[in-house]
């Protein structure tokens, strides 16, 4: 006959067994973390394969699902193709749910189609991230994040993580190197099309009375040319160091000229600077909205910033993630660059003398964030 002494016991090995495999399961699962993030990088490495075979546009040009051997003959450059390593890799990217399967009737073999991820790395389109991959994947731009830890023991009076690893800071290293510099202004333009066309959608009514532009930082010119031609009464400058301007194409009412943002900035009704100050410390920002504010009239100027707003932590904005992932690129590349919150803007304008602010969401990774003198 159980006794209530018996229960008790009975109730506590019950209990001790319950708490500790809700121990193992959760030691189990901190080390399922761990790998996850060990191996995180293996996601960018097999989308990186794809966007360089260009396995995206191969699909979309034949405007059906493939078969991978298919994809494969239609590999351009291929001597001795792997169907194998092609299948492992678009394996994984099925699982991510970049590319979709379908089975194709009646032979039940294994056809490859496009999903709304794979668009967005076509490269024979304009409206693409595959050069802004491909630039954030490179060697050039991975291997800064080895010297992080050593930026957090030594600081950076001695060079960025960047300049650690390369012996160059990021914007030095375009003037020198050529390859590498068609690489970062190929992946400024395409995402320059893609925040443009949301900038322009959000911001109708703050261009419509913009008269004069100046566009700081604006590499060859291809986020200004999509505003100019939607706007094409605004007569712009797309303002940006000397040899960055020397390679960029002529644009019906643009004017390139070649300075430093440091010095000066040209006039205008209003600045607009896209990705830029994210770039660059509290610092370097304070001097460059200065001169923006010499730049622009006292009473109807405006500078137009189009960069990330960091969201606190709890939100669950779609890009929040995207925000702090840019953060960290930024930690390993620039002197002091970083994403900011709502709080950091608002510091930054009342140190320059910007007595009010307005932060418009658009559909794309930045917002636009205007600040006005009165």
């Amino acid at each position: 006959m159980e006794t209530a002494f018996s229960k008790l016991a009975l109730h506590a090995v019950k209990d001790q067994l319950k708490e500790n495999y809700t121990e193992e399961k959760e030691e189990l699962l901190g080390q399922v973390e761990i790998w996850k993030y060990m191996t995180a990088f293996t996601d960018s490495v097999a989308l990186k394969v794809a966007i360089e075979l260009r396995v995206a546009d191969i699909i979309d040009q034949h405007g059906q699902p493939l078969s991978l051997q298919k994809i494969l003959d239609n590999i351009a450059d291929a001597p001795c193709p792997d169907i194998t390593f092609l299948f492992r890799i678009m394996r994984v990217l099925v699982r991510r749910k970049i590319f979709s399967t379908h089975q194709s009737e009646p032979s039940g073999e294994t056809l490859y189609g496009l999903t709304r991820a794979s668009k967005w790395i076509l490269r024979d389109t304009k409206m693409t991230l595959a050069p802004m991959f491909l630039l954030e994947n490179h060697p050039l731009h991975l291997n800064p994040a080895h010297y992080i830890s050593d930026c957090i023991r030594e600081g950076t009076k001695n060079g960025t993580a960047f300049f650690k690893c390369h012996g160059h800071e990021q914007f030095d290293l375009t003037g020198l190197d050529p390859e590498y510099n068609k690489l970062f202004n190929e992946g400024m333009v395409c995402t320059a099309r893609i925040v443009s066309k949301a900038v322009i959608a959000g911001y109708e009514d703050g261009f419509n009375k913009i008269n004069s532009l100046v566009d700081v930082g604006g590499g060859i010119g291809g986020s200004l040319s999509e505003i100019v031609r939607a706007y094409p009464h605004i007569k712009a400058i797309n303002f940006d160091l000397p040899h960055v301007v020397a390679t960029a194409p002529n644009y019906n009412g643009i004017t390139h000229v070649g300075g430093d943002m440091f010095v000066s900035i040209p006039s205008a009704d209003a600045i607009y600077m896209k990705w830029i100050l994210h770039d660059w410390s509290d610092e370097h920002c304070i001097k460059i909205l200065k001169n923006c504010r010499k730049a622009i009239s006292e009473k109807t100027g405006k500078v137009i910033i189009v960069d990330h707003v960091l969201q606190p932590e709890g939100n669950n904005e779609i890009f929040d993630e995207t925000g702090y992932a840019f953060d960290m690129m930024l930690l390993a590349h620039n002197a002091g660059g970083k994403e900011r919150t709502e709080q950091d803007w608002k510091w930054l304008f009342a140190e320059t003398g910007f007595l009010r602010y307005n932060i418009i969401k658009i559909k794309a990774l930045p917002s636009i964030i205007e600040a006005f003198p009165i």
